[in-house]
């Protein structure tokens, strides 16, 4: 390898001859010129990228303005100029009816509607459109030679509309493949509010198709069948990059509103039971769950966590007399788990109450709460449920609507396992595979997809988890379960301060009962005999309609791989 080249040092000034400092003065001269030239170069390029970005600007703001129903634009079709308050504050005086009143409506009743091209097809005497809006669809025709040229070339899948139409009954009397079946308009007027590239990053209506069995194999194990590689697909991981698009789905659209759903339903039914609303940190110092699921950060000379759960707050408060205390909020689980049902931020509905003897009136409570929302979905949010069913297709949920739901004892669980063959100790917690086989042998034996487990082995449950008082081996706690997988974990809390100490000394360590100080202390001024529950929504949604994959019912998830979008 050949050595570097060697320079000469640097002359000093007084070193240099007369000709080696008038080439200097050159050099620099040179520099200082070409520094400028750059310079004026970059400012000729943003002043150039600063009139683009006008001219563009410019072009947006020359389409058309229906400002009033008194002077409306004279073309019939085209594109609106960006939509900055122009109009009145009243509006233009035009109203606009949702999709989902039209089937009200009768022929030849006109309307404004506003909403997305769901799919066009252009012929040479008509075009077809699929308007969608939220979670209907209804068929809107355009005729004419001068708009069929326009709408070819102008309207993409997924632009935003603006259609004046006459109602009118559809050729056959119906269209079937719209929610509104009975009318299709028969458009005067077609505006263009906000057009999408013509490239999307997924078709929503191949997103929408009916789950079969080979979708709800891991990607490496989908099958390779011709006739299945022809069918358009999409991934759940194509879906979940282009999420703001997957959920323009009406069944995707339906799992979010299916999950709102049941947090309005647990409002509903704790407000009317006597339950205040709180808010917990979720910001703070220790551990809530002890174990190392916990995500930490730094805040500011201090290291804190993400709140694995509002438990100690909610105990806290309870201490404070709130009496009867719930929350709907973020919980965080730095879990590296990739199954179908974990998640590291979920949406928990927590509740904690005083209770006067026994725990099992916390479990009275949970029992008319889950009757209360599973009935409620059912009667209130029928339209939901069937656009989740149109893609998901399983067996409805079934429970003991109208009387207590089942509660098993963990010892006559452990049997039930045994006689189906299984080998486990009478304290072995039940993993994933064996909480499955568990619900299919009591829906065999009791007809119900739904029940509770109480008495789980006081080793397996945290610190805070009241001992049974006849065998401390086992504990008042308890689980709830859906379709054979838990959804709810709860129990009667350790009230008194020296065995809570005791039990957090014994399971987190002195650091770990250090890092909580404030909620152990809180037990040393008096606190009543109280229980709660955790709830875990998204499971709750995926469960109770039979979709296969927790990360569907979530609105943008976040598991061990994704953080994004």
């Amino acid at each position: 390898m050949d050595p570097p080249p060697q320079h000469p040092p640097a002359k000093s000034r007084a070193e240099m001859t007369e000709e080696e400092k008038r080439l200097l003065k050159e050099a620099k001269k040179a520099a200082r010129e070409a520094a400028k030239r750059e310079k004026a170069e970059r400012k000729a390029a943003a002043a150039r990228a600063a009139a683009d970005a006008l001219a563009a600007s410019q072009a947006l703001l020359q389409g058309i303005e229906y400002l009033s129903i008194h002077s409306p634009p004279q073309s019939n079709f085209g594109s609106y100029r960006v939509i900055q308050s122009k109009c009145p504050p009243s509006g233009s005086g035009r109203t606009f009816h949702p999709l989902s009143v039209l089937h009200k409506c009768n022929p030849p009743d006109i309307v404004w509607v506003r909403a997305r091209v769901h799919k066009i097809v252009v012929t040479s005497q008509v075009a077809f459109l699929t308007l969608r809006k939220a979670l209907d669809t209804v068929q809107a025709v355009l005729e004419g030679k001068e708009l069929l040229k326009w709408a070819k070339k102008a309207i993409t899948p997924e632009t935003i509309v603006d259609v004046h139409a006459q109602l009118r009954t559809p050729d056959g009397g119906s269209v079937q493949k719209c929610s509104v079946s009975n009318v299709e308009l028969s458009v005067n007027r077609i505006y263009i509010v906000s057009r999408a590239d013509d490239t999307l990053p997924l078709s929503v209506e191949d997103a929408a198709r009916p789950v079969d069995e080979a979708d709800k194999l891991p990607q490496q194990q989908q099958p390779t069948d011709q006739a299945l590689q022809t069918r358009p697909r999409v991934t759940r991981d194509t879906r979940l990059d282009a999420r703001v698009v997957d959920l323009r789905a009406p069944p995707h659209a339906s799992l979010m509103r299916v999950q709102a759903a049941v947090c309005q339903l647990f409002r509903e039914y704790l407000y009317a039971n006597g339950f205040l609303e709180i808010h917990s940190p979720k910001l703070i110092a220790g551990a809530s769950e002890g174990g190392s699921s916990v995500f930490r950060l730094s805040y500011f000379d201090r290291q804190a966590c993400l709140a694995q759960s509002p438990q100690l707050y909610k105990q806290m408060v309870i201490c404070s007399d709130f009496n009867r205390v719930f929350e709907i909020g973020p919980v965080f689980r730095a879990e590296k788990s990739h199954t179908h049902r974990h998640l590291c931020e979920f949406t928990g509905l927590d509740l904690e109450m005083e209770i006067t003897e026994h725990y099992n009136e916390i479990l009275d409570v949970l029992d008319g709460l889950f009757s209360s929302i599973f009935d409620g979905l059912e009667k209130r949010f029928a339209k939901e449920l069937a656009t989740v069913r149109s893609k998901w297709n399983v067996a409805p949920f079934k429970s003991w609507n109208g009387r207590a739901n089942l509660r098993l004892r963990w010892p006559q669980a452990i049997e039930m396992l045994r006689g189906a063959g299984v080998q486990i100790g009478d304290f072995e917690d039940i993993n994933t595979e064996k909480e499955k086989l568990l619900g299919k042998l009591v829906k065999e034996k009791y007809d119900t997809d739904f029940f509770m487990l109480t008495h789980f082995p006081s080793a397996i449950r945290p610190f805070y988890t009241m001992v049974d008082p006849e065998d401390g081996r086992y504990s008042n706690s308890y689980d709830l379960f859906m379709r054979g997988e838990e959804i709810v974990s709860g129990a009667q809390r350790i009230h008194d301060s020296e065995l809570l100490t005791t039990r957090a000394k014994a399971m987190l360590g002195e650091e770990g009962v250090s890092s909580i100080k404030d909620y152990v202390d809180s037990f040393r001024y008096g606190a009543p005999p109280h229980g709660g529950a955790g709830i875990g929504l998204e499971r709750v949604v995926m469960l109770y309609l039979g979709v296969e994959n927790v990360r569907e019912c979530s609105l943008f998830p976040r598991d061990p791989e994704r953080l994004t979008p």
